[in-house]
């Protein structure tokens, strides 16, 4: 029922909202929360995105976020800065779809418990970029004459590898992201 009313509404938002009120170009700050599979808990993130609509259809965003997540008890901790480019097709005018790519500048932390070999006082850090993928959707609603809200859902694919750390080779940390923000027209 709930999800029958949100698209109702995302429909009548979507027809009413002429095309010449739709941005060229924009920036937007973006809070969000995201789970990765194998993470300890639910973590928040913030970032930065710039969009930019070639047509009534076709846009493109390029952002960067960062992210901080644990792994196995807080062993291994993950801090990472990811820039990513998204394909953003728009069938109605506030409603998009998503896909894209980024580039995931990772910090890695160990912190070696007792159990494992080098005992608790063994602490490493590495550094490493990955590529990810991405795809989702979300909505741009207008809510001044150069403001909109915007708001989507993606899935982001990016497997960790934490050699460092005993019994962690490959850390699925594929995770679905939500963020929100308030696109400003330039």
């Amino acid at each position: 029922m709930g999800t029958r009313f949100a698209l109702i509404l995302v429909l009548i938002v979507s027809a009413v909202v002429p095309a010449a009120a739709q941005s060229v170009m924009g920036l937007a700050p973006l809070v969000g929360c995201y789970k990765a599979q194998n993470a300890d808990g639910l973590r928040l993130l913030g970032g930065a995105a710039f969009r930019f609509r070639f047509s009534e259809i076709l846009g493109v965003e390029a952002s960067i976020n960062y992210r901080g997540e644990e792994y196995s008890n807080g062993s291994v901790e993950v801090k990472s800065w990811p820039v990513m480019v998204t394909g953003l097709l728009y069938p109605i005018p506030a409603v998009y779809g998503a896909i894209g790519a980024g580039w995931y500048n990772t910090f890695v932390s160990y912190n070696v418990p007792s159990e494992f070999p080098g005992g608790p006082a063994s602490i490493s850090r590495e550094s490493k970029q990955q590529f990810g993928w991405h795809f989702g959707g979300g909505v741009e609603l207008p809510v001044y004459s150069y403001v909109k809200l915007i708001g989507d859902i993606r899935y982001v694919f990016l497997n960790q590898n934490f050699r460092g750390f005993p019994g962690s080779s490959v850390v699925n940390s594929n995770s679905p992201i939500v963020t929100a923000g308030l696109l400003f027209s330039l």
